[in-house]
């Protein structure tokens, strides 16, 4: 019987494929080790291979389709409904290998080397930015103890550790003061280090002309398209606009029943990294927005009047996401309305 659907569990080490014939009968389902894998799709005529959205999912997917296999990535939440019963490898990989073949199932795009390469540099980037405001925290709450306070704010404990490091040192023991020493050298760093990879990121940004086009738009700066491009790429998978917004939980949870609807906070499903992006740089046009209120255009201003401003922030997220998938799909500059 000739293989028409592969389903396959991914692990570090052991893979588990799970082959049907295009009758649905089950032709293997059997484990693979790594240097295995490549060879044995590399015997199978081109057919339908489905993996779970996860880690190495897209190296592996690349490989898979230059042996001129289909792959398809599927969110891991939308495979366990076919899981029978029970959990182990070859179990999953049988329920892959079904829900791969559903006509209403939805997929992750592949990205390419390029596109992963990128999210490199902002997983790095995120996780020093992470640290560098842990290790500010520890300072100002180990100092609270002597009862010297530093302003709120990431800068206002970047400030007191240069001048620590300059040679201010405060009236607290002499152990206290070379731990504070070498903390606030760590801290200056870190910083050091997050201000390189974003100009890093800068300059990468200027090589994508997608990226140019999100930065037109109000509230996205180069960290935020470049995030977008790396992630989505040219948005094409999505249908329209409300999709890539829900596809980032920016949309209203639904628990419509009987005729009556009901909707509550955003779902918060998706890719979080950019979510928390899209709000920040709204966070930071509102922000702006009291210091210029001619520049506040009316939908924000008519938002602002009936809604607290932290809600304001997210509805125009979403508003925004929108907004990025439509000039991804044109290829188009950023026009607005009253322009």
């Amino acid at each position: 019987m000739q293989v028409t659907t592969v389903g396959l569990d991914l692990a570090k080490n052991i893979f588990q494929v799970h082959g049907i014939s295009e009758n649905g009968d089950v032709v293997f389902n059997q484990a693979l080790r790594r240097a295995q894998l490549l060879a044995f799709f590399g015997k199978l005529p081109p057919c339908l291979v489905g993996m779970e959205a996860c880690g190495s999912s897209h190296h592996w997917a690349r490989q898979l389709g230059k042996l001129g296999h289909d792959v398809r990535l599927i969110p891991a939440m939308y495979v366990k409904p076919y899981v029978k019963r029970g959990k182990s490898d070859a179990v999953d990989a049988a329920a892959i290998c079904e829900a791969v073949t559903r006509p209403t199932m939805r997929f992750v795009a592949i990205k390419s080397e390029e596109q992963q390469g990128v999210l490199f540099l902002h997983r790095a980037r995120d996780l020093i930015d992470r640290q560098r405001t842990q290790l500010s925290n520890m300072l100002r709450g180990l100092l609270s103890e002597f009862g010297i306070v530093i302003a709120q704010g990431v800068g206002s404990a970047i400030k007191f550790a240069k001048g620590v490091l300059d040679g201010d040192k405060p009236g607290i023991p002499d152990v206290a003061i070379d731990v504070l020493a070498n903390l606030s050298n760590q801290l200056v760093a870190l910083h050091l280090r997050v201000r390189w990879y974003e100009m890093r990121m800068r300059l990468q940004a200027r090589q994508d002309p997608r990226v140019m086009l999100l930065r037109t738009i109000p509230g996205v700066g180069p960290v935020t398209a470049s995030a977008i491009v790396a992630t989505a790429g040219d948005a094409s998978q999505f249908r329209n606009g409300r999709e890539f917004a829900a596809w980032l939980g920016l949309t209203p949870l639904n628990r419509s029943s009987g005729g009556k609807e009901k909707l509550g906070r955003i779902t918060k499903m998706g890719d979080r990294y950019i979510r928390r992006l899209l709000v920040t740089g709204m966070t930071s046009r509102l922000r702006q927005a009291k210091t210029h209120p001619e520049r506040v255009d009316p939908w924000t201003r008519a938002l602002l009047e009936r809604k607290p401003v932290r809600l304001a922030t997210v509805a125009m997220a979403n508003k925004t996401a929108r907004i990025v998938w439509a000039v991804l799909n044109k290829n188009e500059y950023y026009r607005p309305h009253n322009a």
